[in-house]
């Protein structure tokens, strides 16, 4: 069951979003070249308790820490530690949630360390972001979920790969539905698959994290043996964006963005829907 929500829910949702948008600017300025995933982790933690949130990955399904750090080949999943030391030229995705009156956010960013990335990697960390946009875009009334699995999947691969060969949409992950719990119906595909047909109709109060997975190689992927890890089988670099989106009568808002995505949904062609806290 999808669970639908009010405008009040919606309105808690925003509180947690806008916590998550906070948590992801403290641990991004603090990933620099010398810096451990546990001091991003240390950051988030801090960044939480200033809030009065609660952290949602901490403890959940026996998960040890408070936001994910996922370096280079790793996709998700990736635990915050003492021994990987940040360096130049590394790129990591930041996964981050918070809980606020028991309403949930979750969002993800791909992150430089350093300097000397290769364009290929500022592009891949592009067409990833972007793609989780076309798929915001796509959270239109009268929309299926398919329809925001089509978008993302439909920019990815209309995006030249520098070097050639096509970017991978990793399979085994993806978008979800959010709200009283971090993990809801329906699972969010990043591609189009026929044997899930369309999906439930996007209808008010409908709410998705939305969160492409592409990598420079294959779409496959291997669990570690610390049972949370997720890398590609390929050792290729991957990226991971995402947002939480509430679509509402007025369109949607992204609650983990602190514009709501007012800004980027414009240049989409999309007018967002009006924040609930003013």
């Amino acid at each position: 069951m999808v669970e639908i929500k009010t405008r009040e829910q919606i309105a808690k949702m925003r509180e947690a979003g806008l916590v998550v948008a906070a948590i992801h600017a403290a641990p991004g300025e603090a990933a620099v070249p010398g810096a451990t995933t546990k001091d991003l982790d240390e950051v988030a933690r801090k960044v939480l308790a200033d809030h009065g949130a609660k952290p949602n990955f901490l403890g959940y399904g026996g998960f040890p820490a408070t936001i994910c750090t996922s370096v280079n080949e790793v996709v998700v999943h990736g635990i915050p530690d003492t021994r990987t030391v940040l360096k130049d030229g590394d790129i990591i995705s930041i996964d981050a949630g918070a809980i606020v009156d028991g309403w949930h956010g979750d969002a993800a960013f791909t992150a430089f360390v350093g300097e000397g990335h290769a364009p290929e990697l500022i592009e891949l960390s592009r067409v990833t972001r972007e793609s989780m946009w076309a798929g915001i875009a796509a959270m239109r009334l009268g929309n299926r979920l398919v329809d925001v699995s089509r978008a993302i999947e439909t920019y990815i691969r209309r995006q030249p790969k520098p070097g050639g060969g096509k970017y991978g949409i990793v399979e085994d992950y993806g978008g979800h539905g959010i709200g009283s719990q971090m993990h809801m119906e329906p699972h969010l595909l990043n591609y189009v698959s026929r044997k899930r047909g369309k999906g439930p109709k996007l209808v008010p109060g409908f709410c998705l994290a939305i969160e492409p997975m592409v990598s420079l190689g294959t779409p496959h992927t291997e669990v570690l043996e610390d049972e949370w890890t997720v890398i590609t089988t390929d050792g290729t670099w991957s990226s991971h964006w995402e947002h939480s989106i509430a679509l509402t009568e007025d369109g949607p808002l992204v609650l983990t963005a602190v514009d709501g995505g007012k800004a980027k949904l414009a240049e989409l062609g999309v007018t967002a829907a009006p924040d609930p806290l003013g």
